[in-house]
Order: structure tokens, then C-alpha cells, then sequence
């Protein structure tokens, strides 16, 4: 079962018990306030698909001191499933991994038929979300404490975006990338493991590890994992991308390579990427990748072919693919710098 990684809440008898345009001005349902915290906690965003004037319930939300819980703000006449979506594509999620809650059951059939991968709940369920299994994501890391933060700088990069006065070329070359990159040790490990559990759309196998067997990775002499984090002048992205390969005759294996969705619109995939397909070659490795398809990671594929990665095998939905080491590869300058944490080289990524 897919994580929820952003819970999108009605606000009129939902978030609090009365009609803000009708001239009421209620306090919070205390179950709502417990759900907000407690799944901030762990890492879930939280957004608003309201009806209603957007100045008059942001007025009252900011009244309540609620105002900063939540990443997205959609509040209008349109449908609900509108503002669903354009909240998913705002924060680079997949349906599957929103969910909805509202009162009215009309409202959330018109979501259900419109949008069926996102999961609707009853306004009385709120106060016991938290306990489901697609609310509970496992240990809690920092970063995971850190993401509603994490998206609010990523609101001030979309908005300095709009701002600028160039191409979208030269905004990325105004942000300053650097990507970091460093063998994991025992401090990545939770987030390894979650970024495992909540990336699907930039995961080429859709493996899922748990903590034992990332701890197992890390020790093996046959296996390497590298793990990635991103600023920018904005500040930090957080760690990004994970990456498991094994290094195995004159191979050197990707078993798994995903990057955070937050970063997709940064290339941070492709420059991941081509910083190990380097790092293998620099080795006197073959550069191979395993990939298997899923329902929402064909970019990932796309990812790999761009990178000088074909075909090899094909079995269904499972593909072993390869560089040739013999074929030139273009000298490639971007927007986005490598920094190699452990031995503190540079390299210039995509």
C-alpha cells in the first residue's frame, strides 16, 4: 500500500464546525488539530481543497493560527477533484499518494469518481487517520519532522521562478545546485529506508529495504550505497536520492537508483546518474542497470536511456540495461555541481 504523503482537507464542517462566508468564525474540531500535528510529525504535508472566498477562509485560518500547516491552499467554486490535482502536480506527487477528507459525501464521490487512486475519508474519521496503516510510515526522522518547512522553501523557489526575468535555463543556473554525494552510514539509514517507501515515480525497481537489510548493503565489500542530498541558494532539499549497486566481475551493478520527487523539475535524477555511470568507468567498470516497470516510473526509464544506458535483456516488465565503456561520451557542463563528501573532489553534473 502506497504512503499518504499529503492529507487534503475540506475546511467548513471538516477542519471546524460551521461556515466561514455565512459569517461564522469557529474554532478547530480538537481531532483535526490532533491529526495535523501528529502527521506533520511524521513527515505528511497537508493542503486545502475548500469552497468557498479564498480571502475570507486564509483570514480565519490565519486567525486560528493554522495558516503555516498547511503547503497548498486551493479555495474556490470549481470541483474538488480540480483542486486535488492541482495541489498533487504543485507538490510533485502522484494521486496515489494523496488522500481527501470532507464532510460532504458528495463532495468526496465527485473525488472518488474523478480521481480514483486518492483515498477519501468521512470528516468523522479524522481523529483516528493517524492509526491506518497508510498514515504510518514507521520511524520518524528529522528530514520527515523537517518537510513542511522543506516545502514552504519550495514555495519561495516557485515564486522567485515566476519572478524571473529569463529562461527557465538560466533560473536554474541562478540557483547555485549542489548536489552531495557520500557512502551512507548508520545515520542515513531511516532515511534511506523511507525514502525506499515513499518514492515511486523516480524508483527504477520499486524495491522497498527495510533497515536490516540497508545495514546489511552498507557492510558488504560486493555492494555500495551512496546517498544524496541538495541545496541551493534557498537553502537545503535535504538528503535526495538513494543508490544501491553491486560491484560484481567487471560490472559495477545500479540495483536501485531513486531520487526524491521534489527534486524532478532539477534534473537531480540525471545528474545522480551520470555521477555513478563516472564513478563506475573511472573504475574500469561497466556501467549496468536493472529496471523494472511500474505503473508511474517511466521517467525513470527515459532517465537511464538519456544517460547512454540500452537495452540488454527484456523480460516483461524487468530490463537489464548497460553503457558501452568503448563509446565516446559528450563532455557534459549544467546547472548542477557534484560534491563528493568523503573525498571532497568536485564534478560537473548535468
Amino acid at each position: 500500500m502506497t504512503t499518504v504523503k499529503c492529507l487534503v482537507w475540506d475546511l467548513d464542517d471538516t477542519l471546524w464546525d460551521g461556515v466561514v462566508l455565512e459569517g461564522d468564525r469557529p474554532p478547530p474540531f480538537a481531532p483535526a488539530v490532533r491529526a495535523l500535528q501528529t502527521l506533520d510529525r511524521r513527515g505528511v504535508l497537508h493542503a486545502v481543497a475548500g469552497r468557498g472566498d479564498r480571502a475570507a477562509s486564509t483570514a480565519h485560518l490565519a486567525a486560528l493560527g493554522l495558516d503555516t500547516w498547511f503547503s497548498r491552499v486551493e479555495i474556490g467554486w470549481g470541483s474538488k477533484s480540480d483542486a486535488v490535482r492541482r495541489i498533487a502536480d504543485a507538490l510533485g506527487m502522484p494521486l496515489d499518494a494523496v488522500a481527501f477528507v470532507d464532510n460532504d459525501p458528495a463532495e468526496r464521490s465527485e473525488v472518488a469518481s474523478a480521481l480514483p487512486q486518492v483515498r477519501c475519508y468521512r470528516a468523522d474519521q479524522v481523529g483516528g487517520l493517524a492509526l491506518l496503516a497508510e498514515f504510518r510510515t514507521g520511524p520518524v526522522t528529522e528530514e520527515a519532522r523537517g518537510r513542511r518547512d522543506l516545502y514552504r522553501v519550495e514555495r519561495r523557489r516557485g515564486d522567485a521562478e515566476r519572478e524571473f526575468p529569463g529562461t527557465r535555463g538560466d533560473f536554474l543556473a541562478s540557483l547555485d545546485l549542489v548536489m552531495t554525494v557520500r557512502r551512507a552510514g548508520e545515520a542515513d539509514l531511516e532515511r534511506a529506508r523511507e525514502l525506499t517507501v515513499r518514492t515511486h515515480q523516480l524508483n527504477t525497481t520499486g524495491v522497498t529495504f527495510d533497515l536490516s537489510e540497508l545495514r546489511r548493503l552498507c557492510r558488504s565489500p560486493r555492494h555500495e550505497v551512496l546517498v544524496a542530498a541538495l541545496r541551493d541558494r534557498f537553502g537545503s532539499y535535504g538528503t535526495i536520492g538513494l543508490t544501491v549497486s553491486e560491484l560484481t566481475g567487471a560490472d559495477a551493478v545500479l540495483l536501485l537508483l531513486l531520487t526524491s520527487c521534489r527534486v524532478l523539475s532539477r534534473g537531480a535524477g540525471g545528474v545522480l546518474l551520470e555521477h555513478l555511470v563516472a564513478r563506475a568507468l573511472a573504475a574500469g567498470r561497466r556501467p549496468v542497470a536493472h529496471f523494472v516497470t511500474t505503473p508511474v516510473n517511466q521517467a525513470m526509464l527515459v532517465t537511464l536511456r538519456f544517460a547512454g544506458f540500452e537495452v540488454l535483456e527484456q523480460d516483461g516488465d524487468r530490463m537489464v540495461l548497460a553503457v558501452d565503456p568503448a563509446r565516446p561520451r559528450p563532455a557534459r557542463s549544467g546547472h548542477v555541481r557534484v560534491v563528493l563528501a568523503q573525498d571532497g573532489q568536485e564534478g560537473a553534473g548535468r
